[in-house]
């Protein structure tokens, strides 16, 4: 039975490294993180340099990426103008001169569809303050002031 005992001893040893081993891999599990989220705010706030990515993290998925343009976090990019520099859409503010014809604010911003309501009622009320829309009866009226023609001169 010196066999069957020796087996087991063996088998004892080899589930005391294998527990080490798992202690010690989780223990660097949790210093990776630890790292990952350093790396995160040193890169958010820019101090120092840039961590070197893998080959894997640097080249995205074609699946991922296939019709969405490169856009930089908090940046518009540009599109073609049409010729002649006219607009082909109109700004929020010129929306809301031409709905304001005897509506209702809720119903002007009803009407701006894809624009969020807080942005209309400032353009609202600074239309309000600057003289360019009057409020009668509830219902809002772009004004027609001639100080919006140029004056020739003389």
């Amino acid at each position: 039975m010196s066999t069957l005992d020796e087996i087991t001893k063996e088998k004892q040893r080899l589930g005391e490294a294998l527990a080490r081993v798992d202690a010690q891999r989780e223990k660097l599990i949790g210093q990776l993180g630890e790292l990952a989220a350093t790396e995160r705010v040193l890169a958010r706030y820019g101090i120092g340099t840039p961590a070197k990515k893998t080959a894997s993290a640097r080249t995205p998925s074609s699946a991922k990426m296939a019709g969405t343009p490169a856009l930089s976090r908090g940046r518009r990019t540009t599109t073609a103008k049409p010729a002649g520099g006219k607009r082909t859409s109109s700004t929020l503010g010129e929306q809301v001169l031409a709905l304001a014809n005897g509506k209702t604010q809720q119903e002007i911003t009803a009407a701006c569809k894809g624009t969020r309501p807080n942005h209309v009622g400032l353009v609202i009320a600074r239309y309000k303050r600057a003289g360019r829309l009057e409020q009668r009866e509830g219902k809002l009226y772009a004004t027609h002031s001639a100080g919006t023609a140029q004056p020739t001169a003389v």
